[in-house]
């Protein structure tokens, strides 16, 4: 059975999202989206003491919990310094890839809630000026933020009121083309979440239940390895809902599925597996089944931290992972097709 679900919906969901800036542990932008779109189907959102969201689906048969995490936190940065010319420079939250998003708007968001947009830049950062321009290691060494602002000194940085520990967020510099492909940083895993609440919409629209009580979990650590890390309690299952990888090694696509079997860490749970194969099939998914590795997921954290539960892992395929990523609403489509298909226990 292929579900016929909103590919539009899932793009508008994830624009809202990715536009919500949420670099790790940075939440303050982002849960009023998910609490806007909880909302929108009539489920309260719960959080944790870290502050993940949980939105609880009622099962047709409660003896058993099942949960599908996509994790709301992106790669970013803080402030680590600021030069005596005004220049920022900064630690990296998560994998960042700098030679991926020097060139990049960043904005810093202070303490006390005020903005700042800057340009992310390596310091040599022209080929007209440095003889390194092109062969300087692009890295926390070698990387500034300089301020669109009229500074000149650290003096008139922290009279903006920028200190050390200030968040730095990227744009995410989103497009949506007439031909279905979506180009934005941040797909991993905004568009997991994206997902998450097209399912919902599936279901609402259609009168369905999950089979079994169904948690939805949006963490907020991901990207630095611990979201998953606690798991509510009567949790059996997880299903991290993340980004599939594209490459030499790879049976997955843009346009497909992909259903992880093994990460850098661990392989995920054999029967598990083998299940959302089945579905996959069952929904008349487009599926790739792939070994990802310099990967993980919460579900690989769930189990590192100790909790007795099955762990699995799907997504969308993206090009270019931690950089301007790109997939396309089919693999969008595909993921919440089989993500109905786990839920509903095809």
């Amino acid at each position: 059975m292929k579900f016929q679900t909103d590919g539009q919906f899932t793009v508008d969901c994830f624009w809202d999202l990715v536009n919500a800036p949420s670099p790790v542990g940075f939440f303050e932008k982002v849960n009023p989206v998910v609490e806007r779109y909880a909302e929108m189907f009539g489920l309260t959102v719960t959080y944790d003491n870290k502050h993940t969201a949980y939105i609880t689906l009622e099962g047709e048969d409660d003896s058993k919990t099942v949960m599908l995490g996509a994790h709301l936190d992106t790669i970013g940065m803080m402030v680590r310094r600021i030069d005596s010319d005004g220049m920022i420079r900064v630690r990296q939250l998560g994998g960042m890839n700098f030679y991926s998003a020097e060139g990049c708007t960043v904005t810093v968001h202070t303490r006390e809630g005020k903005t700042y947009t800057g340009l992310l830049a390596c310091q040599s950062h022209s080929t007209h000026v440095f003889d390194d321009a092109r062969s300087l290691t692009r890295d926390e060494n070698t990387m500034i933020v300089s301020l669109d602002e009229p500074v000149s000194s650290e003096e008139d940085v922290r009279a903006l009121g920028i200190r050390h520990g200030d968040v730095i967020s990227i744009d995410p510099g989103t497009q949506f083309t007439k031909t279905g492909f979506l180009k934005s940083r941040f797909i991993d895993d905004k568009a997991g979440v994206a997902c998450c609440f097209a399912m919902v919409k599936y279901l609402k629209e259609n009168g369905l239940k999950p089979k079994y009580r169904t948690v939805l979990a949006f963490p907020h650590y991901e990207e630095i390895g611990h979201g998953g890390a606690y798991v509510p309690e009567g949790v059996s299952e997880f299903v991290a809902v993340d980004i599939g990888l594209i490459g030499p090694d790879y049976d997955g696509d843009e346009f497909s599925v992909s259903i992880c079997a093994k990460d850098a860490a661990t392989p995920y749970d054999y029967e598990l597996v083998n299940r959302l194969i089945r579905q996959a099939k069952e929904a008349q998914c487009d599926y790739a089944a792939d070994i990802f590795y310099r990967y993980g997921t919460d579900a690989n954290a769930s189990l590192k931290a100790g909790n007795n539960l099955k762990a699995g892992a799907i997504g969308m395929a993206v090009y270019c992972s931690h950089g301007m990523e790109r997939t396309h609403v089919k693999g969008l489509n595909n993921t919440v097709n089989l993500m109905l298909a786990y839920v509903l226990d095809l």
